[in-house]
This record gives structure tokens, C-alpha cells and sequence, in this order.
């Protein structure tokens, strides 16, 4: 991956035509993959999840890098699932306090996104808000050291945005009650299952 790449959040779904073999399924998920390793290969894409599922429902959420939207969707055009898929794309932006570098991948432990609201209460004065800006920068640093705190973003929407890792979901929730923002943060979380094509 250039170091001036952008990266982008997908959630890809699929919806098979009614009446498609379960044979021209399979075809279709063996050359899927096949693509995906290609990307991989290249840099593109950097992760795979599984989103919690519905029985039924065919869903992904996709980490690429490419240096721009345009590229992005040409990515996403040459994959073959594409033709059955719609995608929802989400610019993802710099953080201050992202671990650098991002903290390695530990293929035993439950991987979860985060979304930060952040609104803070009228009356708050400003040194207040820095000193808990800057406790929260050193509790992301210490849960990256721990090995908890993957990735963290800024959505399009100023919202924060984080990949975590932890043993159980309640681990993550005491980590989650522990942040210095949490009173003023409303934190929705979303469970991620492996996916077969995940590169890590």
C-alpha cells in the first residue's frame, strides 16, 4: 500500500437473482476469491468481516487502500460478485491518537467495530476539555500497548471510528466504561465474525 493512499470502509451486500443454481453460486464465490487474493496481492484490500447476519442475508464489510475514490470503485467494479452486490462506500480519515504502527492482528481474539458520537456538555470550560482530550489520547496509546486498540478513523461525519480486538465482548465493554470521554460519547459497537477471505 502507497503511503499516500486513502482508505475506504465497503459494506458490500449481495442479493443472488432468484432462480440462480446453487453450481453458478459456487462458481461465482470461487472466482470472488480468486479476485480478492489478486487485490490482496496488491495492497487493496486489507480485511475481511463478517457483520452480524440475518438467516439468509450475504453481507461483508471490506478495509481497502487505493489512492483515490475513483480507483476505489474501479477496484470494486472488477470484482465478480459486483454484478449481484450493491456497496456502500465510507471515506475513512485520519486520527489523532490511531496507533502508529497499527497494532498487530491476534487471530484468537473477537474483533469489533466502534462508532464515537462525541457531544460535549454546555458549560464544560475549555481546559477541562483539553485535559480530557489528552487523558483519552494516552488511554488509546496504553490499549494499543495492550494489544486492544487496532485501528481508530474519523468518519466523514466527525465521528470516531475503531477496530478493536479483545477476548471477550465484555472485556471490550469495561475498556469502552473506561475511556475519559465515555460520559460525554454515545458508542454503538458491532460484533465481526472471520471471513474466509480475510488476508489476515
Amino acid at each position: 500500500m502507497e503511503a499516500s493512499a486513502m482508505e475506504f470502509l465497503v459494506e458490500m451486500t449481495t442479493e443472488v437473482p432468484a432462480g440462480t443454481s446453487e453450481a453458478e453460486v459456487d462458481s461465482m464465490r470461487t472466482r470472488e476469491a480468486a479476485r480478492a487474493r489478486e487485490l490482496i496481492a496488491d495492497g487493496n484490500l486489507l480485511r475481511l468481516w463478517r457483520p452480524p447476519l440475518q438467516p439468509g442475508e450475504w453481507r461483508t464489510f471490506g478495509l481497502f487502500a487505493t489512492s483515490d475514490a475513483e480507483a476505489l470503485e474501479e477496484l470494486l467494479a472488477s470484482m465478480p460478485l459486483r454484478v449481484w452486490r450493491h456497496d456502500k462506500v465510507t471515506p475513512l480519515g485520519a486520527h489523532p491518537n490511531n496507533p502508529a504502527p497499527s497494532t498487530p492482528h491476534d487471530p484468537d481474539a473477537h474483533e469489533f467495530f466502534t462508532t464515537f458520537t462525541l457531544t460535549i456538555p454546555d458549560g464544560i470550560d475549555d481546559a477541562t476539555v483539553q485535559a480530557t482530550y489528552a487523558a483519552e489520547a494516552d488511554t488509546a496509546a496504553a490499549q494499543a500497548a495492550a494489544g486492544h486498540l487496532v485501528r481508530l478513523w474519523k468518519l466523514p461525519t466527525n465521528q470516531g471510528f475503531g477496530l478493536w480486538q479483545t477476548a471477550t465482548a465484555g472485556e471490550l465493554s469495561a475498556i469502552l466504561d473506561s475511556l475519559p470521554l465515555k460520559p460525554w460519547m454515545h458508542i454503538d459497537t458491532v460484533p465481526l465474525s472471520r471471513h474466509p477471505s480475510d488476508p489476515a
